[in-house]
């Protein structure tokens, strides 16, 4: 679903959001330009860590540029009028800090993490290049190459990489997340200047990003030293609707066998289209991360124990779903077949071994246990300044709220087992699913 991207109202003043006892204590804003600011505080070391988000990812690239986001992510290292190319990274490392940046589907976000004494150091910085990024030609060819090469190392060198990329553009008929995140390797050699410009002026805009500062800070001087750095950037007022193209109903289920002399374990893997977690109801969200959790979460899950232990027919089993997203995501299980197991008995087996757990319904032993390692989790979670910044980074630029990610551990906490089975009733369906063989090039394919 297509929905606004608004933290939530409470963001119009600065309000200070206080959880039940145990969450974070964190502190929202907007400034007048329209950028959001999270603050969490934390104050058990004098660190912090700063991130800028953009709601700009590859699944917002141009039809026919995919990477270009990607390759905007690298040239943000490139100068500025005040920082010569390079001077970015060496000023973070002298100041005894570390800085990177990373790419996804549903946001691009740039951080550095510092002694708490340099905020306004990196807040300086990281703003110039918000809108003062000076490019040519020589840098355009040097990152372009690259990514290229980034391309031929985690991708075309890995079997399981291509394979992932076929699955993921099968599955989604329609949308954007059938592109892979780096660029496909075609329209990659042919990303420019003007493509990177063109990415860069539309996207990269106060009113399009998202300020996140965890660790060892004062919200009110947060504010003074965002209103400083980022308040005085003009909004762009020219700023896109965030409107993308949506799938169609499934109503056929997809197969592909992918075949590469590299292989070093085939296995079987199968995707459904599956819901994201959306903003205030976020419970199906919920029942599904706990189906994940019971079927192939760890060594103890329902499919490992079935398949791996009782029948000895896999040798790993896994389930995963990837909740936070602003449009449909996918439930996803695997299984790599033991020894003398083909991969239609594998298949096979693990057809059946669902269709058992849905029909003997929710172990509450099993359910229950769950619960409370993720209370663990999630308590040691919060001793993390990096965990937490990317928690909220992530799920606001998906399109949830402050509100939403502090009430998750609640919503996981409510499941039940019916609700659980009746998720796994609904999303596994054959007709929006993508069943993949990875196999070596000698292999049969039954």
């Amino acid at each position: 679903m297509v929905r606004a991207l608004a933290l939530s109202a409470a963001l119009i003043a600065t309000t200070p959001v206080f959880a039940e006892d145990g969450k974070e204590a964190v502190t929202t804003f907007t400034l007048d330009n329209g950028m959001d600011v999270v603050v969490v505080e934390d104050h058990r070391a004098p660190v912090v860590q700063h991130m800028v988000w953009y709601r700009a990812g590859s699944a917002d690239e141009p039809i026919g540029s995919s990477g270009v986001a990607h390759f905007l992510e690298h040239l943000l290292f490139k100068g500025t009028d005040t920082l010569a190319p390079g001077e970015f990274s060496a000023t973070v490392a002298a100041n005894g800090g570390n800085d990177n940046a990373f790419t996804s589907y549903d946001y691009t976000a740039y951080f550095q993490r510092v002694a708490a004494d340099r905020l306004e150091l990196m807040m300086r910085m990281e703003s110039d290049r918000m809108r003062n990024l000076r490019l040519n030609e020589e840098d355009i060819l040097t990152e372009r190459n690259v990514i290229l090469e980034e391309r031929n190392q985690r991708t075309e060198n890995n079997p399981r990489a291509l394979f992932g990329e076929q699955m993921s553009a099968a599955q989604y008929l329609n949308h954007r997340y059938g592109a892979p995140i780096i660029g496909w390797m075609h329209e990659m050699e042919d990303l420019d200047m003007d493509d990177a410009l063109s990415f860069y002026q539309t996207h990269y805009a106060p009113n399009n990003a998202i300020l996140v500062v965890t660790g060892d800070v004062d919200p009110d001087e947060v504010r003074a030293l965002a209103d400083q750095y980022y308040g005085v950037i003009p909004a762009n007022a020219d700023l896109p609707e965030r409107v993308r193209s949506q799938e169609p109903p499934q109503t056929a289920e997809r197969r592909l066998t992918f075949k590469d002399s590299r292989v070093a374990q085939p296995y079987v893997q199968r995707s459904y289209l599956a819901p994201e977690r959306d903003p205030g109801k976020q419970e199906k969200a919920a029942a599904l991360f706990m189906l994940a959790e019971l079927l192939g979460g760890s060594t103890t899950s329902y499919l490992n124990e079935k398949l791996q232990f009782d029948q000895q027919k896999a040798v790993y089993t896994g389930a995963f779903y990837r909740g936070v997203s602003l449009d449909d995501t996918t439930f996803d299980l695997l299984i790599v077949p033991a020894e003398g197991v083909s991969l239609q008995e594998a298949e096979d087996a693990m057809d059946q071994a669902v269709a058992d757990f849905i029909a003997e319904g929710v172990n509450e032993d099993d359910l229950n246990r769950i619960k409370m390692q993720l209370r663990a989790s999630q308590t040691y979670a919060r001793d993390n300044v990096d965990g937490i910044g990317n928690r909220y980074g992530r799920a606001l630029t998906s399109g949830l709220t402050v509100e939403d990610v502090q009430a998750w551990p609640d919503v996981l906490q409510a499941v039940t087992g019916d609700e659980i089975i009746a998720a796994a009733r609904e999303i596994l369906q054959p007709e929006a699913s993508v069943t993949g063989w990875l196999m070596r090039d000698d292999e049969v394919t039954q």
